[in-house]
């Protein structure tokens, strides 16, 4: 049964930095992106940042790029999110996800980490 399991959610204050964390496992395939995504009160989800299988590119949404790194652990099975310079406006439940190298949409998604920004 594949899970994912985010971590490291939490309230911070504008300007400040966070990195959230996601472990993936009971994967029975490999090749697969990882992304991230959230949802804030009232809102539809949206893409944060993707990173492919290779991890030799990543992809941002333009609110975030320049202040939020995507990476992946050398075991391919994690992701994480480096957030810098945070703002009131990066509040939400964010979510990571994988989208299987068959696929073109994401398939598995985790049960999300709430991230509160305070100005």
């Amino acid at each position: 049964q594949v899970q994912l399991v985010e971590s490291g959610g939490g309230l911070v204050q504008a300007g400040n930095s966070l990195r959230l964390v996601c472990a993936a496992s009971g994967l029975p395939f490999s090749g697969y992106a990882m992304g991230w995504f959230r949802q804030a009160p009232g809102k539809e989800r949206e893409f944060v940042a993707a990173i492919p299988w290779s991890g030799d590119s990543t992809s941002y949404a333009p609110s975030v790029k320049g202040r939020f790194t995507i990476s992946r652990g050398n075991a391919k099975n994690s992701v994480y999110l480096q957030m810098n310079s945070l703002k009131p406006e990066d509040t939400a439940v964010y979510y990571c996800a994988i989208k299987p190298p068959w696929r073109q949409e994401y398939r598995y998604w985790g049960q999300g980490t709430q991230l509160t920004v305070s100005s």
